[in-house]
């Protein structure tokens, strides 16, 4: 079994700032990546309605990391559990999350990977599709980095963690702000 993976809105980061939102539809899941700051709430609903989801049916939001372009409209998803690399949170519930190594499964088709990078806390969401793997992630701003990370507390860390990505050949890299990008030879590291 694959998921369905939809980019709802790409980010950007220039004089103002975005972060690219991500829907994937796996059985009775309906996960929502990253869903921070956007020039307007309509570029995140808008796409999950024309995909037949309202707000209230996604069943799970996760952050790559807690900076606020990328968390800011999560209380649009009221009925949501929320994962991040430490745990899984709902309503009053605090679940540790287990891992298997790096790697902690959401379903067969989605799982969260530990990637610190881009700050300590990252988590990449690996997604098993039929256009293949795509990885949703905060190690790449865009296709062409930056290569020096501004917010990377430390660049060889950064650099392992980007490395690990490419060693699963993603059919995709969702970046954290702009258009998802298949690797290349030249793909930053």
């Amino acid at each position: 079994m694959t998921a369905q993976l939809d980019v709802l809105t790409v980010g950007y980061a220039e004089d103002r700032v975005a972060g690219t939102v991500v829907a994937i539809r796996d059985g009775d899941l309906v996960i929502v990546v990253d869903p921070g700051m956007v020039a307007s709430r309509r570029l995140i609903l808008d796409p999950l309605r024309d995909l037949g989801v309202a707000a209230g049916e996604v069943t799970d939001v996760v952050f790559s990391h807690h900076h606020p372009d990328h968390t800011l409209n999560a209380a649009l998803f009221t009925n949501a559990r929320f994962h991040d690399i430490q745990a899984i949170y709902h309503d009053d519930v605090w679940l540790d999350r287990e891992y298997h190594g790096d790697v902690s499964h959401l379903s067969e088709s989605v799982r969260l990977m530990r990637t610190p990078g881009h700050s300590a806390e990252d988590v990449s969401t690996v997604v098993e599709t039929d256009r293949g793997l795509i990885v949703c992630t905060h190690l790449w701003w865009t296709k062409d980095g930056p290569a020096e990370d501004p917010f990377a507390p430390d660049r060889e860390v950064l650099r392992e963690s980007r490395a690990k990505v490419l060693d699963l050949r993603p059919a995709l890299v969702v970046p954290g702000h702009g258009e998802p990008f298949t690797p290349t030879a030249g793909t930053v590291r």
